[in-house]
């Protein structure tokens, strides 16, 4: 059992203050007992698991998994590379993790890389702590176990309920007890074609195991992106607040076609937009990104368009399929223009014709009263007051259940942080938040989500 430094001290004070039955007046000879001596190691070894240099990064990134104890299960795969930086990825977002190796691992990745990674001892082998169900039974410490690498061989045992070493001990006893598993296959292409690799993957999925990736490239079933894992990681062991629900959202600029070449758009990244769906992604939503970007997450539906009426157009499409929210955070363009066919001739003077584009809030509005709304009002070179005024007429005007008003000429366009004013239909103060767009779009999801109970 583990002494504190603090319960240490405090024997070894009570110790020097008693008298030497001998020598009244006198303290006691500092003598060693081997009682001593083990408190002051186990004290001392507390110290040391407790402030590992890796737990100095713990939440620095966000806390979605503050809480969380995470067992990170590695085979035999040239993927295992990857691992190191994917626990350091997991601790920033706040979990404790803790990593089982089999022996084909440790050919590819020594256990004190991981034992640097995750601050705590690698499980080589299981022992009288019986590792797998302190992890993984019932009542295990583990909230999930994630295999990764997972190759076509632990992939097909776990199926089929073999047990022969550490990490499918770990897998059979995570399904028998129900803690949620998620596998990250890694392979050559040929391997994961395999009628039987197919098949096992399609029974692991009907035991609601979760898999992630493979990226197919180069003849190769490449281990997913650490960001894809982690993303995934979030969803499985997030609070679920919008699960069953469905959510699109717009992004970014529109462009709107003046010749085959040039176009007329706008400064709009688009960030906002894509922390957004990964928010509502994470708290377990469908989610629809409709934009003229790529994200690339597996699990979120990306919808392609360029132009303001391309958006509008595909916006009305889905929501046709049943949406509970809709976030219209992209810039969409207010002017477009008749393109050339051709390329207009350059060095004389032009002057454009530009008509104004449809509303697409307007147009979402009047064929679904009931649909959750929120717009954006972005202003430039106004005051608090005037901004909340446009913004209030602006939520008014188009019958918005939320609206996230900010001046850009501040910042917030292309950048990392905003600052925003969120109003809603109910009357009451505004609220006031600032930060990098993560925090910003939990923010409009608490709200969103508030609307929907």
């Amino acid at each position: 059992m583990k002494t504190p430094l603090k319960d240490f001290q405090n024997q070894k004070d009570q110790k020097d203050e008693d008298q030497n039955q001998e020598n009244p007046g006198q303290k006691k000879p500092d003598r060693v007992n081997e009682m001593d001596k083990e408190a002051r190691q186990s004290a001392a070894k507390f110290k040391a698991e407790k402030f590992h240099p890796t737990l100095w990064i713990e939440g620095q990134r966000s806390s979605s998994l503050a809480g969380k104890t995470i067992v990170l299960g590695v085979t035999g795969s040239i993927g295992a590379v990857r691992v190191v930086e994917l626990a350091r990825e997991l601790i920033r977002n706040g979990a404790e993790v803790h990593a089982v190796m089999t022996d084909a691992a440790r050919h590819i990745l020594h256990p004190d890389a991981l034992h640097y990674a995750t601050g705590n001892p690698v499980i080589t082998e299981l022992g009288g702590r019986v590792e797998h169900v302190e992890f993984c039974g019932f009542k295990g410490r583990a909230d999930l176990l994630l295999i990764a690498p997972a190759t076509a061989n632990t992939i097909g045992k776990i199926a089929y309920g073999i047990d022969d070493t550490t990490v499918t001990s770990f897998a059979t006893t995570a399904l028998g007890s129900g803690v949620p598993l998620m596998l990250v296959p890694a392979m050559h292409e040929s391997m994961y074609r395999h009628p039987a690799v197919v098949e096992n993957i399609i029974k692991l999925k009907s035991w609601e195991v979760s898999i992630v990736g493979p990226k197919l490239e180069e003849g190769i079933a490449k281990i997913a992106s650490n960001e894809e894992v982690v993303l995934e990681v979030e969803r499985v062991l997030g609070n679920k607040s919008l699960e069953n629900r469905k959510v699109i959202i717009t992004s970014g600029s529109t462009a709107e076609s003046l010749d085959p070449i040039r176009i007329l758009t706008n400064r709009a990244s688009g960030k906002t937009g894509r922390e957004l769906a990964l928010e509502a992604y994470r708290s377990g939503a469908d989610v629809s990104l409709v934009h003229r970007d790529r994200l690339g997450f597996a699990g979120i539906r990306e919808i392609f368009v360029e132009s303001a009426a391309e958006m509008t157009d595909a916006v009305l499409s889905e929501l046709k399929k049943g949406y509970d929210i809709l976030i219209s955070a992209a810039a969409i363009a207010d002017y477009t223009a008749e393109p050339s066919p051709e390329k207009i001739k350059s060095g004389g003077e032009l002057v454009l014709r530009l008509k104004p584009t449809r509303k697409l809030i307007k147009e979402c509005r009047e064929k679904y009263a009931d649909l959750v709304i929120i717009g954006f009002k972005a202003e430039t070179g106004v005051g608090r007051e005037e901004l909340l005024r446009r913004a209030t007429a602006t939520l008014e005007g188009s019958k918005l259940d939320i609206i996230a008003a900010n001046d850009v000429g501040k910042g917030g366009m292309g950048t990392e942080e905003n600052e925003l004013y969120l109003l809603g239909r109910k009357k009451g103060e505004p609220r006031h938040i600032s930060g990098n767009k993560r925090k910003l779009a939990a923010s409009i999801l608490e709200e969103a989500i508030g609307l929907l109970k």
